[in-house]
């Protein structure tokens, strides 16, 4: 059983930074592609950003490419989400993943981040 657990999140004003950290149980994290994951109130579940198994290739979302920054460490088993220039349409509960094959199978409880304006 896989467990994952994000911290990070919290309240800050528009254009600032937060960096999102999600600490995986087990030993397999190093094998496995990560994922980003965000969903605003309202809205569904949206793709952010993901990572591939040694950190060697990223993909990011439109809305948040250039901003943010995903990496991992695989020493620690923990994968991270730097967000900067953050924007009030960023405020969402942000999830982290697991990837198995074309599916995500193991989902963190997520953390609130809020940006005001």
């Amino acid at each position: 059983q896989v467990q994952l657990v994000e911290s990070g999140g919290g309240l800050v004003q528009a254009g600032g930074s937060l960096r999102l950290s999600c600490a995986s149980s087990g030993r397999t994290f190093s094998t496995y592609a990560m994922g980003w994951f965000r969903q605003a109130p309202g809205k569904e579940r949206e793709f952010v950003a993901a990572i591939s198994w040694s950190g060697g290739s990223t993909y990011y979302a439109d809305s948040v490419k250039g901003r943010f920054t995903i990496s991992r460490d695989n020493a620690k088993n923990t994968l991270y989400l730097q967000m900067n220039s953050l924007k009030p349409e960023d405020t969402a509960v942000y999830y982290c993943a697991r990837q198995n094959w074309y599916s995500y199978d193991y989902w963190g409880q997520g953390t609130q981040v809020t940006v005001s304006s």
